[in-house]
């Protein structure tokens, strides 16, 4: 007995030793840049909540990862800003030849990076990719920079919160200008960094902040840059939108929110109309036009309302947005109008759910139609009266998968991955190419075309592919 009480002192000690020594080791590795203080309006950190626990600065994770200056190039370079593209609307244009067919290799596969479990999909600017993650085993929100030629990660920002799998993590897509970043995390926090360094700016917590209701799968809401104010939605009890000086963390204006609506999955969308720029935005109760000038509301309507609504609201010029969703809701078709000098939405018509909704993706005008995935996963052409044109059949089904529009070809995955091509024309389904891409599943995330490279992803990994001609 004597021995054991002289002997286990002893191994306790060396223990801890070593782990403070470890400690001091890990430390060391990298630096924390604390946040500026009085810049972010956060609360006072919650015991129980991680997520309310001060941001800890850029991480770098991966040591052999070192900070590199963008290479400067002859001309602007390429940039996909934010949710659905350049212009919001998902179609593209390429300089580049894009290949029309493939071989039975499939596209040759640049390069390819594991990810945490989700659907967020990724920007590019300057050569470089950005995208919000989590770090699973850490329990941390991870925005993440990497290398447009290899994957390479070149800077990583993280905070901690804790979230578990609900039909994946992260969902959304970052906002870029070039001078800046904008993500939302999860559980609706919004982080603003410098898109070269990944220097923190600043961060605002809507639900402790605005009361913002956590949608039913994570935020979804992907976030808008608009000449350098972030373009935010709490829509919590007393905000329904806002702008955030991406510079300071101030607040520009905000939009008052009397009806309570509060957020769903569905993202901003930039419009104008009779002279007037403005954002659109479904909330749970009813689809909002809010000035971009001031926030002042300038119309809305409790024709169309649901709170799990997931696809954003589409411009289809002239005044008139698509809305759709899934659930049994079908679409509908609003026509902005101008009396007395005020904007008026009307309902122009009602699509029952089998003749056209959409559970996820949002759909894409393209010269004068609408193409989409309804609930009974065929892609279909219809006209701005609600007419179908053509349906990809039962034997093309591509469940809850994403498409863009790039060169009038479809680039669209379906849930396993599989790629295919098809003609964006009102006059038959016409489809030129289908290869598997990746191997894995839930391959949810909008792909990116960016000067002939191709990403995409599926749960837990992104891609980039070479579709040049």
């Amino acid at each position: 007995m004597k021995i054991k009480s002289v002997i286990l002192p002893g191994v306790v000690a060396v223990v801890l030793l070593a782990s403070v020594a470890y400690w001091i080791y890990e430390y060391k590795q990298f630096t924390v840049e604390p946040r500026v203080a009085g810049q972010d309006n956060r609360p006072l950190p919650d015991p129980q909540d991680a997520a309310t626990q001060k941001p800890e600065g850029r991480l770098q994770t991966f040591r052999e990862v070192a900070f590199a200056a963008p290479t400067p190039r002859p001309k602007p370079p390429a940039s996909w800003r934010g949710f659905r593209g350049p212009d919001y609307n998902a179609v593209v244009q390429s300089e580049v030849p894009l290949a029309k067919q493939f071989g039975p290799e499939g596209p040759t596969k640049l390069w390819q990076v594991e990810l945490g479990q989700g659907y967020a999909a990724p920007v590019v600017h300057d050569d470089r990719v950005y995208i919000i993650d989590y770090d699973m085993e850490n329990q941390r929100d991870a925005i993440r920079c990497l290398s447009l030629a290899d994957g390479a990660e070149i800077w990583r920002y993280s905070y901690p919160v804790k979230i578990k799998r609900n039909h994946g993590m992260s969902r959304t897509i970052p906002a870029i200008d070039g001078k800046y970043m904008v993500t939302i995390g999860p559980k609706c926090h919004v982080t603003c960094l410098d898109i070269t360094t990944g220097e923190f700016k600043w961060m605002i917590d809507l639900v402790a902040e605005y009361g913002t209701k956590e949608p039913l799968w994570y935020a979804g809401q992907c976030p808008l840059i608009v000449e350098g104010k972030a373009i935010l939605a709490p829509a919590g009890p007393e905000v329904l939108m806002m702008a955030v000086d991406c510079e300071t963390g101030e607040v520009a204006w905000k939009t008052l929110n009397p009806k309570k609506w509060e957020m769903t999955h569905c993202s901003i969308l930039p419009m104008e109309f009779a002279g007037h720029d403005f954002y659109v935005y479904p909330g749970s109760g009813g689809v909002a036009g809010v000035s971009a000038k001031d926030g002042t509301l300038l119309w809305q309507t409790d024709a169309w309302f649901l709170r799990v609504n997931v696809p954003t609201p589409v411009d289809c010029g002239d005044g008139k947005i698509f809305l759709c969703a899934g659930y049994n809701k079908g679409s509908m078709m609003l026509q902005l109008e101008q009396k007395d000098g005020k904007i008026v939405p009307k309902v122009l018509y009602e699509l029952l759910p089998e003749t056209f909704g959409s559970d996820q993706q949002t759909p894409i005008f393209y010269n004068g139609h609408i193409y989409g995935v309804r609930p009974d996963k065929q892609m279909v052409c219809m006209d701005l009266d609600g007419n179908i044109l053509w349906t990809s059949g039962t034997e093309n089904k591509y469940g809850l998968g994403p498409y863009i529009i790039v060169n009038e070809m479809i680039y669209i995955l379906d849930d396993d991955s599989v790629l295919s091509l098809i003609e964006a024309t009102p006059e038959k389904f016409n489809k030129t190419a289908q290869v598997k891409v990746l191997d894995g599943h839930e391959s949810w995330g909008p792909p990116v075309l960016i000067e002939g490279k191709l990403l995409v992803r599926d749960l837990t990994t992104m891609a980039c592919l070479d579709v040049t001609q």
